[in-house]
Parts: C-alpha cells; sequence; structure tokens
C-alpha cells in the first residue's frame, strides 16, 4: 500500500525571520510593496521545495500569511469592516494592514488567542450588513507559484463554519451564523477556481469541531458540506487540537472525500473511527506533534500505523497533528545547544522527515527505514535516563506542599485597608503592565554583554543607566506606580528561565505569536529549581530611584509553562508547581528587599484551558492551585498584581477571582471594554485595571478616546476598585509613541478622577 503524507501547514516567518524583517521595514517605509512581496514569495518557495526535498507527498499552498490567516480568509471573502472604509474593492496591501494594525481614524480589529495556543488571530467583525465577495487572489497566484516550481500542491482553506465562529458580532440582537448563506457562494466560487487550477485535494480546516458546539452549528456542517462539493476537487475536512469523536455520526455523513484527525492531543479517538466504516473516506491521521519539540518514538507510531492499516481498508495518509506554524523551523541552525539535549528534539523541518519515514516505513515495511528508527529509538533512550532530567531536591519540597502554602494570611477586604495605608494611591491610580520600549542601545549592551565585549560592571552600569532613566520619564509622565522597565531582559520568558536550572535555550527557535511579533520559547525539559534571586538587584536600584512605588515584574508559573517547549514525561500540573515554587522564592526575596508591589503575569492562564467544557475543572484546579502556590508567601501589606490579555474570560471568572490577586490588569481596549461586562456580573470582588489603550497598534488614540472606555470602565466598576493602564507592555513600542499614549492616558485618569471627587 503507498501511503500518502503530507503536511497542514509550515512556518511562515522564515528560517532567520526574513518575513518580520521585511514587515518591519515595510512599515517603517524603508522597502516599498514590491520588495516585501518579493521577500514573502521567496519564504514560500523555499517552504515549499523544502517539504518537496522532505519527502512530503502533498504539500500546503494557502497556509502563508503576511500577518495572519484568519486576515487573509477575511481578505479573500471580502469580509472587510465598513469603518475601514473599503468600496468593494479587492484588498490592498493598506487596507489588509489597517485592519490588522489601526489607522489614525481606526482602532485595529481585534486580536484573541487561536484555540489553546499562544498565536493571536485577527477576528472578523460580523453585522447584518456583511456581505461577502472574491476580493483577494494571493491563494490563486501562490498556488500558481507552486506548480510552477513542480509542488504537488494542496489548497488550504479555513472553514466557513469556523470562519464564522471565531469572528464576532458588532451590533446587538445579530447572530453571525445567519450568514451562512451568503458565505457558501463564495466558497463554491473559489473551489472552482482552485479546481481550475488542477488541484486535486483541498484542505478546509474545520478546528471548531474540537469546541462544545451548539446544535445550530452543528445543523450548519450539514448545511455547508452538502452544499460545496461538486466544484472539480476533493475535500479534506481538517480538524485539530482535540477529539472529534463525539461528532463521529455527522463526520460520517458529510460528503468529504476525507477526514483528518488528531491523534497527538486526543489519541484515544483512534479506536471510534477505526469501528466506524469509513472506508469510502479517506482518513488522515496525525502522528508528529506540531505543537512541541520533542522527537517522536518512530518505533511506536510505526507499530500503530501498522495496526490501523491492517483494520482499515480505505486510504490511509500520514500527518502532523496541525499547522507547524508553532514550531520553529530547523533544528540545523542550533549550534550551541548541548548535543545530549539537541539529539531529544526535531523542529519543523525534523518533523517532515519523521513524517516521510513513517509513510515510508508504512509503505515499504519496517525494514526499509530501520536505520531512522534507530536513531528515534536511541534518542528516546536517552532521554528517559539522562541525568538531567530529575532532581531530587525540588521533588522533596513538592511532597512538603500544604493546603497553607496556598493561601494568603487574611482575605482581600483586609488586605486592601493595610494596602491602602502602606501606598495611598489617589482614586485611579495610574501604572503601565511592566516593559518599556527596548531602544536599540538597550539591544545593543545586552548584546555586547553576551559576546563579552562588554564587562559585567560595564553590562551592570549601562542597564542602571536606562533603570534610572525610566524611571525619570515615569515620574515626568505622572504615573503612580512604576515599573523599572525590563531592560536587561529579553523575553519575559527567557530572561527567567535562563536563571532556572531544568531550561535550556535557542538561538533561532522562534515561533509567530502575532503579524512580525515572533518568540522564542525556551525548551523546559527538567526538573525546575531556582539557584538564586533573578530579579532583586534591578527592582531594589529602581526602587532606590523614587519615592513612588515600584513593582516587581515576575512571569507567573502558568505562563512559564504554556510559553515553554514543556516536557512531556510527566504531568503538566506537577511541572506548574514546580515553576510556583520558584517564583514563590523570588516572591518572597523580593518582599523581603522592601518591594511592596510584585505582578506576577500570567497571560496565558485561559490558553492553557481544555477547548471542552468537561474537561475544564481539573486544570483549573491545578493552574489556580499554582498561582496561588506562587503569590501567597506574600505579607497581607504586600500587593500581589496579575496581568492577562487577549482571551477570553467570561466563562473562567470563578477560577480567576480564586486566584485571589488584589489587582488584575487586563486587555480591554480594541473590545471597547465588553469584557467588563463578565466581570459585573460576577461581582469580581477585588481591584481591576481594564486597559485603555491598545499598545499591539502603532496608533495612539485621542485623550477623548481613552477618557470614554476609563468613563464606560467606571460605570461598570466602582471606581475605588478601578486602575488605569495600557492593554499590554511596551516593549515593541516606540518612546515618542509611548509618552505621547501614557501622557493622554494619565491626564483622562484625572480628567475622571476630578469629578468623582467633585
Amino acid at each position: 500500500m503507498n501511503t500518502v503524507t503530507h503536511n497542514l501547514g509550515f512556518p511562515r516567518i522564515g528560517a532567520q525571520r526574513e518575513l518580520k524583517k521585511a514587515l518591519e521595514t515595510y512599515w517603517k517605509g524603508q522597502i516599498d510593496d514590491n520588495q516585501l512581496l518579493v521577500t514573502a514569495q521567496e519564504i514560500r518557495t523555499d517552504n515549499w521545495l523544502r517539504q518537496q526535498k522532505a519527502g512530503i507527498g502533498l504539500i500546503p499552498v494557502g497556509d502563508f500569511a503576511l500577518y495572519d490567516h484568519i486576515l487573509d480568509m477575511t481578505a479573500l471573502l471580502g469580509a472587510i469592516p465598513q469603518r475601514f472604509g473599503s468600496a468593494g474593492d479587492d484588498v490592498s496591501l493598506d487596507l489588509y494592514f489597517a485592519m490588522a494594525r489601526g489607522t489614525a481614524d481606526q482602532p485595529a480589529m481585534e486580536m484573541t488567542k487561536w484555540f489553546n495556543t499562544n498565536y493571536h488571530y485577527i477576528v472578523p467583525e460580523f453585522d447584518d450588513t456583511t456581505r461577502f465577495h472574491l476580493a483577494s487572489d494571493r491563494l490563486f497566484r501562490e498556488i500558481e507559484e507552486a506548480k510552477a516550481l513542480g509542488v504537488n500542491a494542496k489548497a488550504v482553506l479555513i472553514g466557513p463554519l469556523t470562519y464564522l465562529y471565531l469572528g464576532k458580532e458588532i451590533t446587538p440582537g445579530f447572530h453571525r451564523l445567519n450568514l451562512l448563506p451568503r458565505l457558501l457562494p463564495v466558497y463554491r466560487e473559489i473551489l472552482q477556481k482552485i479546481a481550475a487550477l488542477g488541484v486535486e485535494w483541498v484542505q478546509i480546516d474545520e478546528p471548531i469541531l474540537a469546541l462544545d458546539l451548539e446544535q445550530p452549528w452543528l445543523d450548519g456542517f450539514a448545511e455547508a458540506y452538502h452544499t460545496l462539493p461538486g466544484n472539480g476537487c476533493r475535500l479534506l475536512l481538517t480538524t485539530y487540537f482535540g477529539t472529534v469523536a463525539h461528532h463521529l455520526a455527522l463526520l460520517k455523513n458529510l460528503p468529504v472525500d476525507g477526514l483528518h484527525i488528531d491523534l497527538i492531543s486526543a489519541p484515544e479517538q483512534l479506536e471510534t473511527f477505526l469501528t466506524a466504516d469509513l472506508s469510502a473516506k479517506t482518513l488522515s491521521l496525525s502522528c508528529i506533534d506540531g505543537r512541541n519539540i520533542w522527537c517522536a518514538d518512530l518505533s511506536q507510531k510505526l507499530e500503530t500505523l501498522s495496526h490501523v492499516s491492517s483494520r482499515f481498508a480505505g486510504e490511509l495518509w500520514v500527518a502532523p497533528g496541525c499547522s507547524l506554524l508553532h514550531c520553529p523551523v530547523d533544528l540545523a541552525l542550533e549550534t550551541k545547544l548541548e548535543p545530549e539535549i539537541r539529539n531529544w528534539l526535531a523542529f519543523s523541518a525534523q518533523k517532515l522527515e519523521e513524517i516521510a519515514t513513517l509513510g515510508h516505513g508504512l509503505s515499504q515495511g519496517k525494514e526499509s527505514v530501520r536505520e531512522e528508527l534507530a536513531v528515534s529509538d536511541q534518542a528516546r533512550q536517552s532521554r528517559q535516563t539522562s541525568c538531567r532530567i530529575h532532581n531530587p531536591v525540588v521533588h522533596h519540597r513538592l511532597d512538603k506542599l500544604t493546603e497553607r502554602d496556598s493561601q494568603r494570611a487574611h482575605p482581600f477586604a483586609k488586605r486592601k485597608l493595610l494596602q491602602k495605608q502602606r501606598f495611598n494611591l489617589p482614586l485611579l491610580p495610574t501604572t503601565t503592565i511592566g516593559s518599556f520600549p527596548q531602544t536599540a542601545a538597550i539591544r545593543q549592551a545586552r548584546a555586547g554583554f553576551k559576546r563579552n565585549e562588554l564587562s559585567h560592571l560595564e553590562y551592570l552600569s549601562a542597564m542602571r543607566e536606562e533603570i534610572r532613566e525610566i524611571i525619570h520619564k515615569q515620574e515626568e509622565i505622572g504615573l503612580d506606580v512604576l515599573v523599572h522597565g525590563e531592560p536587561e531582559r529579553n523575553d519575559m520568558m527567557e530572561y527567567f528561565g535562563e536563571q532556572l536550572w531544568g531550561y535550556a535555550f535557542t538561538e533561532n527557535g522562534w515561533v509567530q505569536s502575532y503579524g512580525s511579533r515572533c518568540v522564542k520559547p525556551p525548551i523546559l525539559y527538567g526538573d525546575v529549581y531556582r539557584p538564586e534571586a533573578m530579579t532583586v538587584e534591578w527592582i531594589k536600584y529602581a526602587q532606590s530611584q523614587t519615592g513612588k512605588p515600584v513593582k516587581g515584574m515576575l512571569t507567573g508559573p502558568v505562563t512559564m509553562l504554556f510559553w515553554s517547549f514543556v516536557r512531556d514525561d510527566q504531568p503538566r500540573s506537577t511541572t506548574a508547581l514546580q515553576l510556583a515554587l520558584a517564583i514563590r522564592d523570588e516572591v518572597t526575596d523580593l518582599e523581603n528587599a522592601g518591594i511592596g508591589m510584585i505582578q506576577i503575569d500570567e497571560p496565558a492562564f485561559r490558553e492553557g484551558l481544555p477547548l471542552r467544557k468537561q474537561d475544564w475543572q481539573p486544570y483549573l484546579d491545578w493552574a489556580v492551585k499554582a498561582f496561588r502556590v506562587a503569590s501567597s508567601g506574600a505579607n497581607d501589606e504586600t500587593q500581589i498584581h496579575t496581568h492577562m490579555c487577549y482571551s477570553e474570560f467570561h466563562d473562567i471568572l470563578p477560577a480567576i477571582a480564586e486566584l485571589d490577586a488584589d489587582v488584575i490588569t487586563i486587555e480591554t481596549s480594541r473590545s471597547r471594554m465588553e469584557l467588563l461586562d463578565a466581570f459585573v456580573k460576577f461581582s469580581y470582588p477585588n481591584e481591576i485595571g481594564p486597559g485603555v489603550y491598545d499598545i499591539h497598534s502603532p496608533r495612539v488614540p485621542d485623550t477623548s478616546e481613552m477618557l470614554e472606555l476609563l468613563i464606560k470602565a467606571s460605570c461598570h466598576i466602582d471606581p475605588s476598585l478601578l486602575w488605569v493602564n495600557p492593554d499590554c507592555g511596551l516593549k515593541t513600542r516606540s518612546w515618542p509613541e509611548t509618552r505621547t499614549a501614557l501622557q493622554k492616558m494619565v491626564s483622562c485618569a484625572k480628567t475622571l478622577r476630578s469629578t468623582l471627587q467633585t
């Protein structure tokens, strides 16, 4: 039997982040449209030829995006919000980036997490006036590019139900599912054009099938997929991120030519699909993890596939669990990793080889891939027996944890009084989330220190000068609670991981977070231990420069977990508690150094939530416990802050309240404070800082715009519990726009403060 190998998507940033660099120089006006598009084409070409060389049979086309794949679907479908002034013509680059980044007149479209990942997508906006039409030829041009290179192309589309589901209504009383009849004719037109280009297979992604869907959405699948076939190409309905076994009857009866199911996130669903009569459909199985970087156990995977092959009479395909968007490009670029750890890893390029090996082994027999299996077996054995993995000191501390270790001494009501006496802050205190612009001078100093071009004393002096200047600027702006600006931190994850045992780091292990924003997740391979304080001296120095309170800034245990490539050889709950103990020790040291406010950021808290509600509670139990273990060593007078952003929290507010942080800051500006409705309905008990402007856009809103949002917030939240802050950290912004935005923010806080106090 000849097994088809295929891929669901490949990283689009380029092996050396070429797309990021091209985008940012384009936005600065330093290159033109043509130069940007040439770079994009070069990345696509490299991606396609890399997959072809690795032996992938069907190669995705349409997985590339200049900013975001959901935004690309919005452009393709012509679903442009009226506020951007589109006349229904083709979507230009200016309009495309305006939707993603905003303009002087219009804020950007909302951005939120892509399911339970750290990738962010641009949320479509819908109302009763939304109309669809083909407004971009990008996909069709890319198919022609691929075919000209001799690539066996498989077109990739976001499915119509997923596209609508991931959007939002912008007018009350309207339901976006009502747009499905308007949407399907455009999908049919797209499929006809794809077929006319000679493409046989279309991968049509419907990951929402892994969610809890209400019946109207399920009915929509029957309506859509009885409408779409018959356009000259074959449809592979693609699911990922969770089980879809509960939808077997629906999937079995849909007139699609193939199904892809994810056996990485939900291996238990395999038996359900094998016992069903699906031989008339192609069955695509995920065997390689598209979201983590550990080598696959190829011997075990091939054994499973051989078992499936003996039971399944139809055509069998092999693929990763999801797009490789979530993994770095190529392990070959890593020259400084410890060889032992490096041998345990597979980045996207290596995952292609794993897929090809499994396909070849299934088609030609185990002996045909004997050498590849031997290498895989050796890597697995090395990792299992390595002395790097386990630390008995850490396990001893975990064994000694008690319920008392996850509780503050007294409830918030008492803590609030003590903190008010200590800090004496005004009504509507102003602050920021933590980071300030990372200037060229800061990056040069850090790089020079790493290359041993600066001595430790020279580097310390340079960073102290930056901190002193940042404190001075904040005082000039008039902020009430200051931060040290984090000039010494390359990244909120990497900085901490570099000082903890159990972590390893890459040189080029970048993945896309959104747009041009890339992150380099550390590799959490072993038990976590903090050998010494990580932030205390920096924060002490900052506090010595001002009479105003300075927040200590820490990354929380849940975020440290989910924003790492986390080990898969023990429960994540155990790893989270190890991280919590390390952060707890840092909180204690900061407090002993006289720091009275400590922020423990948890932007990934929602990200870890399982996709189906029936699985939520066990996760929420251990995630809340991890945060509380990290924070509960603090005295009542110490104010614990946390920050969360770009996720929906309305359905987990009881768990967020259980964190028992004294102050939570959240992203709310793109959604116009909509999230606060949920906080009010829940009667959230502690203090809250809803962001009043979007830091992910270069647009600086007017003071009146911020004031409008702040007034709206004050109508939702008792002003005595309300803080004023941006949506997120300011690391990626420039100083001129940062200073202007913060001055406006402070001004509107003072305006409302005076109104409320009269």
